[in-house]
């Protein structure tokens, strides 16, 4: 066998190869929104019962340690210096006092959430129903409840005026989406689309691993706080918490999470992996599903539900939050 280089001829009628006629090379891997996916899995999955246990046990024990502790170096203190214990145990007591305050504001919290979802839960039995009467009732604790909006008080005259014509259920919780809510519709939604240009941007523009994971979910949270403020839920830190949870766990339920190439149709239209490189596809996938997670967190900060009149369009939230945030070419 030759063991130098072979010589191969070529038949002469044959066309040379032009590799700019070659079609593109497809991706390997589709286009998922894999920070987006993964921060739902996160906050959407729900703790053991033995995790739960662990942490309230150690929270008890430490909680205990930290306040045995706090005692005895107050005591020991107010002996051997009087003057300075007094003053260490005085900024212990307004520390006290202090998380006592931060505590009720987050019963308080947890409790205006409660109203929130109570009217929700009212109005959805009133629609079921029929029911005038309830229907009523509904609109009128919802006018209390925006009472003290400056935002909604032109809208509170009207419904109060326009109230007494209405004689069916639907008719009338539409009226209150006309008059109170669709103001506070509009502001729900630039907070929605504010977070997902946010979260294509860094994901799109930062390299690392786990920064579009941490955007993703720190956009999340802080998108659906200001949700819930503007529908006048007012959450805390675990009211928040709670409402972020229930929110993706109600987009893993209805499956608001899966992607299909017609996620972006309406920025870019036709195939969006021919069009984009693979991170600025990621990005602009992550702010689409960021975009329908702040539909979802209307759907349940909301004190009534959506009629299908006002239900928000999740694709046109995309195109208007995403359209020119990077170039078609």
């Amino acid at each position: 066998m030759a063991k130098g280089p072979v010589l191969i001829d070529l038949e002469d009628d044959m066309p040379a190869a032009d590799v700019s006629t070659a079609p593109p090379v497809p991706d390997i891997a589709r286009l998922q929104g894999q920070a987006m996916q993964a921060a739902v899995r996160f906050a959407a999955r729900k703790p053991s019962v033995l995790a739960r246990w662990f942490w309230g046990l150690a929270l008890a024990v430490v909680g205990a340690v930290v306040s045995v502790a706090a005692w005895d170096f107050a005591v020991s203190l107010l002996e051997r210096a009087p003057v300075l214990g007094s003053i260490v145990t005085g900024l212990i007591g307004a520390l006290l006092l202090v998380v006592l305050f931060i505590a009720l504001r987050e019963l308080a919290a947890i409790s205006r959430l409660s109203r929130v979802d109570g009217l929700r839960r009212a109005a959805d039995t009133a629609l079921v129903d029929e029911d005038l009467s309830q229907a009523r009732a509904v609109t009128n604790r919802l006018i209390t409840f925006y009472k003290g909006r400056e935002e909604t008080r032109w809208g509170r005259d009207r419904l109060n005026e326009r109230m007494s014509e209405q004689f069916d259920a639907a008719t009338l919780l539409t009226l209150a989406e006309d008059e109170l809510l669709a103001p506070l519709d509009a502001a729900a939604s630039r907070e929605v689309e504010a977070a997902a240009r946010q979260v294509a941007t860094v994901t799109a523009l930062v390299p690392l691993a786990l920064a579009d994971v941490a955007t993703a979910l720190a956009s999340s949270l802080r998108m659906i706080r200001r949700i819930a403020e503007i529908y006048g839920g007012r959450a805390g830190f675990l009211g928040s918490w709670r409402l972020t949870r229930a929110v993706f766990v109600h987009l893993v339920a209805t499956g608001a999470v899966a992607v299909g190439d017609d996620l972006l149709e309406p920025i870019l239209g036709g195939s969006v992996l021919s069009k984009l490189s693979r991170r600025f596809g990621e990005g602009l996938v992550n702010g689409a599903l960021t975009a329908r997670v702040g539909v979802a967190a209307m759907e349940v900060c909301r004190p009534l539900p959506f009629s299908k009149r006002h239900k928000p369009s999740t694709r046109g939230m995309i195109k208007r939050a995403l359209s020119g945030l990077f170039s078609k070419t």
